[in-house]
């Protein structure tokens, strides 16, 4: 056998083929770094003396550039699992790392990059989607010496993001998906379970204006119970949890689990950031292809208000999907399922550049 395996090894080698590759779909490890930024002035008016935006890299500078944008909460690293690059990173795939300069950031506010939590709590400058935009392409343009974007993607805020890169930046990028955000300000029920979510952690006698000593265990937990709801599923909670016992040992894990790991203040600025998002009266300016993609079952944009279809006609290029409810979709989750949705993203890396 160890004769045989040396013989495949050298067959690959001639051919130019990375062994890694055949056996395991899954790219190398990313490369990560670090982008500090001296003075940065917030729309808020807020100046940080010195603003670190952390990212993950994969694949080789020159080649052409994808921009991937995680959700609230989230972070690039979320991206670099089995489950997603291994899905579209692996060599013959679609973002094939070989071939694509693949950029994961970590947005202002969030997993590696500066936040309240590192020190400033409640004094942090008050960031926006229009701040982590901007610094997002500080990140590509000025750091990463990036000219242009083949593609920009996002899931969630990274969605929402999307949105906005499209009207901001419209010569800089040759596709646009949004996963699976809606292109208009947060309003009704989303707002409001937002709001509900921010206020419980404010009302929290323990949250001290930000300024507690250990985290404020009520206001937090009902935060993440607002989180949980946004992103699940009926059916797949239903199917997964269907008993009494089950579905409420299922809450007790998430809850006790994401306490460990979540920051009272960084969970509420993470909320807050969009509280000025609204892309809506600029959607004609979009130049780039763009297909955006939502889920049936996705309760943060429920299909039936018939928004995106409406909106998605005022992008000159703009096509609109909404996935059928399934045993595969999972709710808002559905975005972070590449086999759900890469038909489209390769329709997207067949148009031509611009």
């Amino acid at each position: 056998m160890p004769r045989f395996r040396n013989l495949v090894f050298s067959f690959l080698c001639a051919l130019c083929v990375p062994y890694a590759s055949v056996v395991n779909s899954q790219p190398l490890a990313p490369v990560e770094g670090d982008y500090k930024i001296a003075n940065f002035k917030f729309r808020s008016g807020e100046t940080l003396p010195e603003l670190n935006l952390h990212y993950r890299t994969y694949g080789q500078a020159g080649n052409p550039a994808v921009l991937i944008m995680h959700g609230t909460g989230g972070a690039g690293s979320q991206f670099i699992r089995e489950g997603f690059a291994g899905q579209l990173f692996g060599a013959g795939q679609l973002l094939d790392a070989s071939k694509y300069f693949i950029v994961l950031p970590d947005d202002i506010g969030h997993g590696k990059s500066s936040k309240p939590s590192d020190g400033l709590h409640a004094k942090f400058p008050h960031y926006d989607y229009d701040d982590m935009i901007e610094l997002e392409y500080r990140l590509v343009t000025e750091h990463l010496n990036v000219k242009h974007l083949r593609l920009v993607l996002g899931t969630s805020m990274g969605g929402m993001h999307t949105w906005l890169w499209g009207e901001t930046y419209p010569d800089f990028m040759d596709a646009l998906m949004p996963l699976p955000f809606l292109p208009l300000q947060i309003a009704g029920r989303n707002r409001m379970t937002r709001k509900m979510a921010m206020d419980a952690i404010r009302n929290d006698p323990q949250w001290k204006n930000g300024e507690y000593t250990s985290q404020p265990l009520q206001g937090l937990t009902t935060a993440i119970y607002v989180l949980m709801w946004m992103g699940s599923s009926p059916l797949q909670y239903q199917k997964n949890y269907p008993t009494r016992d089950a579905a409420d040992k299922y809450v007790e894990d998430q809850v006790r689990t994401r306490l460990r790991t979540t920051d009272a203040n960084d969970l509420l600025y993470q909320f807050d950031s969009s509280r000025n998002y609204n892309p809506q009266p600029k959607l004609e300016s979009i130049k780039a292809k763009l297909i955006a993609v939502n889920s049936a079952d996705d309760q943060v944009n429920p299909p039936e208000q018939g928004i995106l279809e409406r909106e998605i006609k005022r992008v000159p290029n703009g096509r609109a999907v909404v996935l059928p409810i399934s045993d595969e979709t999972r709710g808002h989750g559905s975005h972070t399922i590449p086999g759900l949705w890469k038909q489209y993203l390769a329709e997207l890396l067949e148009s031509p550049k611009r």
